[in-house]
């Protein structure tokens, strides 16, 4: 997992937040939680024990998560040409044939997140997008088959 993260300057600052209460925060509540399980006594029949032995797993392994995509961030900023599209771009997209806008942030993988329209560049809209230019009609093949798009609006500030 040693791969350059691409990062937004804003889904850094997220990350670096999250990263923070997972170290002081959620750390010392699931520590707690460890401390009072075992003051009750047996350990190995204990579900409040189990529950938390797997919570601080969780928590240390999002940690762990979350340093080395931060260590191995690049930041982007869609700054340039603002007729390609490219990391960090806002864009707004329509099927050929309808009127209806769907509008997507193209972003790394590491903050993707489709269902608020934060689409990954390795994602296949994404990969499709990427390099694309205003009023380009591209063919994007999705699990549910191929389908054309128009790019109605690019903005890279």
């Amino acid at each position: 997992m040693n791969e350059t993260e691409f990062l937004t300057p804003e889904g850094f600052k997220k990350l670096e937040e999250e990263l923070e209460h997972l170290k002081t925060k959620r750390r010392a509540e699931v520590a707690q939680r460890l401390h009072e399980a075992m003051e009750e006594g047996e350990t190995e029949e204990n579900p409040e024990y189990e529950d938390a032995k797997n919570e601080q797993a969780f928590v240390e392994g999002r940690i762990l998560t979350i340093e080395t995509i931060l260590g191995n961030a690049k930041l982007i900023e869609a700054k340039g040409p603002a007729n390609e599209i490219r990391l960090g771009s806002k864009i707004t997209i329509t099927e050929v044939g309808t009127t209806e806008k769907e509008h997507y942030v193209l972003v790394g993988s590491a903050e993707a997140d489709p269902q608020h329209g934060r689409i990954s560049n390795e994602s296949p809209m994404g990969k499709a997008l990427l390099g694309h230019k205003l009023h380009d009609i591209i063919t994007v093949q999705t699990p549910g088959g191929a389908m054309k798009v128009k790019i109605v609006h690019i903005n890279n500030k």
